[in-house]
């Protein structure tokens, strides 16, 4: 993988191919509907572009998409529009990729934004505390804590064990 600042449209399409899949579900796990989960997508992908940032690995570009598309989906939720005007009620959603959504996802996408992501992470992308940790550049105990903690929290909503 070369440390080149600049990529080529060959390289971004490569990185795109490869992580597409992976950051729409972050992106659609923070924003619930597929129009703003592809727009989260998309700049996700403008930020790699105009960051020109360099990867020692696929796991470190892998990292950093998943940070930047987590960051950016939590400032666009914060921003005073998104408090005003719920556009979810009144867009159609016409996306090329919905992911199916059971009621353990559903609830996964209620808890709070902290232990979205990492709950995410873990349990539907299979990355263990300790890489987590590193993406999110959080201690490991925390991770472990937030996973516990929303445990209690799904077990609440769900109800009885969770294996």
């Amino acid at each position: 993988m070369p440390n080149s600042l600049l990529r080529t449209d060959k390289e971004i399409a490569e990185i795109y191919q490869r992580h597409k899949n992976t950051i729409y579900r972050v992106c659609f796990a923070h924003m619930k509907n597929p129009g703003d989960a592809e727009d989260m997508l998309q700049e996700t992908f403008f930020r790699l572009i105009k960051a020109g940032a360099a990867f020692t690995s696929p796991e470190h570009e892998k990292a950093w998409l998943i940070r930047v598309a987590s960051n950016l989906c939590k400032n666009s939720l914060r921003h005073w529009w998104r408090r005003t005007v719920n556009l979810g009620d009144q867009v159609e959603h016409g996306a090329s990729f919905e992911p199916e959504i059971d009621g353990t996802l559903s609830a996964v996408m209620g808890l709070p934004a902290k232990y979205k992501t990492v709950v995410y992470l873990y349990y539907y992308e299979g990355y263990n505390s300790a890489e987590i940790a590193k993406m999110l550049a959080k201690p490991q105990s925390t991770i472990r804590n937030y996973l516990s903690e929303a445990r209690k929290v799904l077990r609440e909503k769900l109800g009885g064990d969770l294996a």
